[in-house]
């Protein structure tokens, strides 16, 4: 549908909690579509928050082995393990940092129908799913840095 524009660093909005949805209508369809569009446009993302498009409600599209996958009020249900993640942001273009993540995760959300699922996701799902649900929480991945690459480190990878 549209391709919107990423709020970046130091925008409020980025550390704001979103609300949850209370219907999906039209108008939150056309949300996910946008993220959708924006996501792939960007070619270097594997998910989006809506707060990274400026809006602050509970709605996130992940680019899974090609597929689109929305969640609407996501909720983790259940994490499990630890794993130290390399991770990036949309939203910080050009920063990588060291994390810690769940190594499983279990969330429960609506798809883009109102639909209730539940996804279940390890290693690098896991870190997606927990990366874009503290966007919707005001939380950043610059918060969770435990050690931040450098230009040398970057080019090793």
């Amino acid at each position: 549908m549209a391709i919107r524009t990423l709020r970046v660093d130091e925008d409020p909005v980025l550390r704001k909690p979103c609300k949850t949805i209370a219907a999906i209508d039209e108008r939150i369809r056309t949300l996910l579509e946008d993220m959708g569009d924006t996501l792939r446009a960007a070619g270097n993302g594997a998910a989006i928050a809506a707060c990274q498009i400026g809006v602050l409600r509970r709605a996130v599209v992940i680019d899974w082995e090609g597929e689109l996958i929305n969640l609407v009020n996501p909720v983790i249900l259940e994490a499990e393990g630890e794993q130290e993640c390399l991770e990036g942001c949309l939203s910080f273009p050009g920063r990588w940092g060291r994390t810690i993540r769940p190594q499983k995760v279990r969330v429960q959300a609506l798809n883009e129908r109102g639909e209730s699922f539940t996804l279940e996701g390890e290693g690098l799902l896991a870190q997606c799913l927990s990366h874009e649900l503290d966007h919707l929480d005001g939380i950043v991945f610059t918060q969770r840095v435990t050690h931040w690459l450098s230009e040398k480190e970057l080019q090793n990878l």
